[in-house]
Formats: structure tokens, C-alpha cells, sequence
């Protein structure tokens, strides 16, 4: 498992099990990648075919380079700004506290924390063919706050992650439930 340093730890805090969306999300934009290089291929070759002499000019020769260029650049942009988002998007559970972690573009990164015993409802959702077929979902977890409800999107196995979180809220409301007599 890799190394995930823990925003302001609690004491005796300890990472039970790290998430992250599924590789077959990944997979997606990867294919969607390729057919993008591939219909830039196609467009090339009937370009060349019907218009023979385009790469002769002195005008447009550069123009079709650069034009070219600036597309393979959005294309490589595109994927490369895919896989950030996939990667550093994190939802750690703790056995004090869920973490999530989203990357939204480049420069934007937004961390939200909720202690466990404030948890009221937790849910899993898979619906489609691919997601039924590969076993990943969303799983929601309702707190006692007014902010939406924390959202783990397209995770493996998310049946898992549910009751993985629900046992972990039951023995810390357990825990805690001391403090919350107050």
C-alpha cells in the first residue's frame, strides 16, 4: 500500500483503506485518447487524398503543420489532465474520520474531512451495464451537516466500501458515544 501522509492526525488515528476510482474509468479516457488519434490519422489520409497539393504551398504547409500541432497538443493535454484527475482523486477512511480529496483541474484542489460518528447514512449506487459488469459504483455518506453528502465516485467494489465504512461508524459512535451525551 503507498504512503499517505494524513492532514492533521488524530491521535491513534490509523488509514484502514485508501479508494480511488476504478482503473476501467482510466481504460475509457485512454481508448477515447486513441480513436482521437486515429480520426486525426483518418482526417490526414483524406486530406492527402483529395487534395494532393496541400502540402506544397508555401502558405498552407505551415498552416496544416501548426494546425496539427496545436491538436496533438490539445489531445496530449486532454489525456494528461485525465489521468491527474484520476490519480489525485483520493478518499481515505480512517478509523476516526473520512477523507476526501479531489483534484478539479489543474490548480484546484479540494480536501473535505468528516469524523466518523457524525455519519448518519452511507449508500452505494451501481447503474449501467459496464459498472454492474466490473463491479464499481458510487458510494454516498450522509452526515448530520447541512453540506451535500460526501461522494465517492466510480470506486471498485463499492457493496465493500459501504459496510466497510458503516462497521467503522458503528465502533466509533461506540467509542465516542460518551462525548456525544452532551
Amino acid at each position: 500500500m503507498f504512503y499517505y501522509r494524513l492532514f492533521n492526525k488524530l491521535s491513534n488515528e490509523k488509514i484502514i483503506k485508501v479508494f480511488r476510482k476504478d482503473l476501467f474509468i482510466l481504460f475509457k479516457k485512454g481508448l477515447f485518447f486513441i480513436l482521437l488519434i486515429i480520426a486525426s490519422w483518418i482526417f490526414g489520409y483524406f486530406m492527402f487524398s483529395v487534395y494532393p497539393n496541400l502540402f506544397n504551398g508555401v502558405f498552407f504547409y505551415p498552416l496544416v503543420l501548426m494546425s496539427v500541432s496545436i491538436y496533438c497538443l490539445f489531445i496530449w493535454l486532454f489525456f494528461f489532465f485525465s489521468f491527474v484527475d484520476y490519480y489525485l482523486d483520493i478518499w481515505i477512511v480512517t478509523n476516526e474520520r473520512i477523507i476526501d480529496i479531489r483534484q478539479a483541474g489543474f490548480f484546484n484542489r479540494t480536501i473535505s474531512e468528516q469524523l466518523l460518528y457524525r455519519v448518519q447514512d452511507v449508500t452505494s449506487e451501481v447503474a449501467g451495464f459496464f459498472p454492474t459488469i466490473l463491479k464499481y459504483g458510487n458510494v454516498y455518506v450522509q452526515t448530520a451537516g447541512t453540506a451535500e453528502r460526501f461522494f465517492f465516485k466510480e470506486i471498485p467494489n463499492p457493496e465493500y466500501a459501504r459496510d466497510l465504512i458503516i462497521k467503522l461508524v458503528e465502533e466509533n459512535k461506540e467509542l465516542h458515544k460518551d462525548e456525544n451525551l452532551d
